[in-house]
């Protein structure tokens, strides 16, 4: 069983979906949790209140990502209640659902800004608690399929994960001598809030019966958040600058 007893892990966009589901996975690992979130407070609070009835600590951070302010802001209080950070999980993401033809200057810079742009300042800002981690320290970034497939109006959304993947390998070259691990966990189509509201939602969930080769069972948050766990485990010290793919077998075949 991993152990992660004693280490202190961040996961932002970490009131539902799989950012909730990887805070719970990490807390069950013995990890004391900052959640972070930027306009679900009572949804994050339950979250909350899940871990700390597991024992662990846990402190909850309204912190907008995307701007450089909030997460020095966000460093600073993680700072100041624990003292070094072990995991960074970047899963905050947006971006809307849209063909390209209307995709305004606005829309660009907003979803590279929280799905791109947030992973740079996170570690930036938590790079000198990272430094501190007790093992080799874990940056664990959460992308999908339109990194690589062009998917109906995800255009915006597919080119800020494919920079997202690029910025990963660049930070593993730049700072994984420093101690620590920087890697992607590549998740396939996930029910969330967020992916039931994808023009054509429907149909492309009964599509995954067809793709996904492990029988009946259908891709959840909770199995991307055992991905996360083990990239967040020493088990994963030699894995670097690489892309786990969580999908079912969906993505190897037409």
């Amino acid at each position: 069983m991993i152990d992660l007893s004693n280490k202190i892990a961040l996961i932002s966009g970490a009131s539902r979906g799989i950012g909730r589901a990887t805070a719970i996975r990490l807390a069950e690992a013995g990890a004391d949790i900052v959640l972070n979130y930027v306009s679900s407070r009572e949804s994050a609070d339950r979250v909350a209140e899940e871990i700390a009835a597991m024992g662990r600590r846990v402190a909850v951070v309204r912190a907008d990502v995307s701007e450089q302010s909030d997460v020095q802001s966000m460093m600073e209080f993680v700072g100041n209640e624990f003292g070094r950070l072990d995991i960074l999980v970047s899963n905050a993401a947006s971006g809307g659902f849209r063909p390209l033809l209307s995709a305004t200057a606005r829309n660009f810079e907003a979803t590279m800004n929280t799905n791109v742009r947030a992973l740079l300042f996170l570690v930036q800002a938590a790079h000198p608690l990272l430094e501190r981690s007790l093992d080799r320290a874990k940056v664990v970034a959460i992308s999908s399929h339109g990194s690589h497939m062009a998917l109906p109006m995800y255009g915006l959304i597919g080119t800020s994960k494919a920079a997202l993947e690029s910025l990963i390998r660049h930070m593993a070259l730049e700072f994984g001598d420093q101690g620590m691990n920087f890697n992607v966990v590549q998740a396939g189509l996930v029910p969330t809030d967020s992916t039931k509201m994808i023009p054509g939602a429907d149909q492309m969930f009964d599509a995954r019966t067809d793709k996904t080769m492990t029988g009946d069972r259908q891709l959840e948050p909770s199995d991307v958040a055992d991905a996360v766990l083990y990239l967040c485990s020493p088990l994963s010290d030699l894995v670097q600058g690489q892309t786990l793919i969580i999908d079912g077998g969906a993505a190897i075949h037409i």
